[in-house]
C-alpha cells in the first residue's frame, strides 16, 4: 500500500531504475556459483509445511493484496470493518483469488480468517501494521493460531523501515521473537524492493522464510511515457535481483497501476494493460509470483495517509493513492477484472 507521495518515492526512483538495470546484466555476467554464494538462505524446517502451501498458491492459484471496504481510517482513527461487508468483499474476490495478503490484524480484520476459510480460500498471509504493538501482534498469532488450516504466514508490517519508523536490526529481533512464537507458520516483512538491496539488509534476510516485496513502476520518473512492455520488464529485472540475494519464495506483494487520475497516466485500461503485460513477462512459478494490487479502491486514503509521512514529504491530497483496486469502493469491476480468468477452484 503506498502511503507517500509520487514525488517522495522519485527521489530513490532514479537510483532504484538504474540498481534493478545493473542487476539484470550482472545476471547473464556472473557465475550461477558466484550468485549462489552471494543469496540468504533461511529455511527454517518447521515452517516447510507452510512454505510448500504458500509456493502452491504462488503456482497455481492467485494472490490479491487486500483491505476491507468498510475500514476507513480518518486522521488516525479507524472506523471497525464490519464482518457482513468483509464477507461481501470477499464474496467478489473469490472466483479469481484464493490467496489473500491483508495489512492490518485488528480493527475488524479478526473476522477476516473465518470467513475466508468459509469461503474456500486457500491461503492467508496476515498483515500486522504495527508488529511493535502487542495487542496487534496478540491479535494476528491468536488468528494464526485458530485458523491453520489457512494462515500460512505473517507479514510483520509494511514498509516499516522505508518510513523510519523502525530499522532493520529491530525488525530482524521481531522476526525472530515472533518464529519463538509461532514456529509453523512462515515468518515476512514488506518493503519497497530497493531497501533490501544493502549489504545491512542482510541481517533482515536470515530472519525471513519468504520475501514480500514491493515493486511499483509508477514511481519510476520514466513510468508515464513508457510502454507497458517496460514496465512490466521492469518488475522482472527487480525480482531478479532479488533472487540473487535471496534465495527464498519471492512473492511481490505489491505491483499495479491506479486508475485515477488520468493527468498521471492513470487510467483503467492502462490498469488491465499492464497486468496483462506483466503475467506475460512474469508467469506465476513456485518460488517466484505476484499479487495483485489491490483488490478494491478506498478513496479516503487520498486524504489520511496510514504510515507517518517520511520526513520533508508533502502532506497535499494524493488522488492516485485511493485508486489502486481492480474494483472500486463499491466492489464493481473494473477493465482489468475481464481478463483474469475465473479459477478451477473457484466454488461452482
Amino acid at each position: 500500500m503506498c502511503h507517500l507521495a509520487l514525488t517522495d518515492r522519485c527521489r530513490v526512483a532514479a537510483l532504484a531504475a538504474i540498481v534493478a538495470s545493473a542487476a539484470a546484466m550482472a545476471v547473464h555476467a556472473g557465475t550461477e556459483s558466484d550468485l549462489a554464494a552471494k543469496a540468504v538462505c533461511n529455511k527454517s524446517p518447521a515452517a516447510a509445511r507452510a512454505l510448500e502451501r504458500l509456493g502452491d498458491v504462488m503456482w497455481h492459484g492467485r494472490f490479491v493484496a487486500y483491505q476491507p471496504t468498510s475500514l476507513q481510517i480518518v486522521n488516525g482513527h479507524p472506523a471497525r470493518a464490519e464482518a457482513a461487508s468483509i464477507r461481501a468483499d470477499l464474496q467478489v474476490l473469490r472466483p479469481r483469488f484464493d490467496g489473500l495478503i491483508t495489512y492490518g490484524s485488528v480493527d475488524g480484520a479478526e473476522a477476516i480468517p473465518g470467513i475466508a476459510t468459509s469461503l474456500g480460500f486457500r491461503a492467508l498471509i496476515i498483515g500486522v501494521w504495527n508488529p511493535f504493538d502487542p495487542s496487534q501482534l496478540d491479535a494476528a498469532i491468536d488468528a494464526a493460531r485458530a485458523h491453520p488450516d489457512i494462515v500460512i504466514g505473517l507479514s510483520l508490517g509494511n514498509e516499516l523501515v522505508f518510513t523510519k519508523r523502525h530499522n532493520i536490526a529491530e525488525l530482524a529481533a521481531m522476526a525472530m521473537s515472533v518464529r519463538q512464537r509461532l514456529p509453523a507458520i512462515a515468518i515476512s516483512t514488506t518493503e519497497p524492493f530497493h531497501m533490501f538491496y544493502g549489504s545491512e539488509a542482510s541481517e533482515l534476510l536470515h530472519q525471513l522464510d519468504f520475501m514480500l516485496v514491493n515493486v511499483h513502476p509508477v514511481f519510476q520518473p520514466w513510468f508515464l511515457h513508457a510502454p507497458d512492455h517496460n514496465a512490466a520488464e521492469f518488475v522482472v529485472n527487480v525480482v531478479t535481483k532479488l533472487g540473487d540475494l535471496y534465495c527464498g519464495p519471492i512473492l511481490v506483494k505489491e505491483v499495479g497501476v491506479p486508475t485515477a487520475p488520468s493527468e498521471g497516466g492513470f487510467t483503467a485500461d492502462r490498469q488491465a494493460s499492464f497486468f496483462t503485460e506483466l503475467l506475460t513477462q512474469f508467469p506465476p512459478a513456485r518460488q517466484r509470483s505476484f499479487a495483485y494490487f489491490s483488490a478494491f479502491d478506498a478513496p479516503w486514503r487520498a486524504f489520511d495517509e496510514i504510515a507517518r509521512p517520511a520526513p520533508g514529504s508533502s502532506t497535499k491530497p494524493h488522488p492516485e493513492e485511493g485508486h489502486w483496486g481492480l474494483f472500486d469502493e463499491h466492489r464493481r469491476p473494473k477493465a482489468v477484472v475481464a481478463r483474469i480468468p475465473v479459477l478451477e477452484s473457484a466454488p461452482r
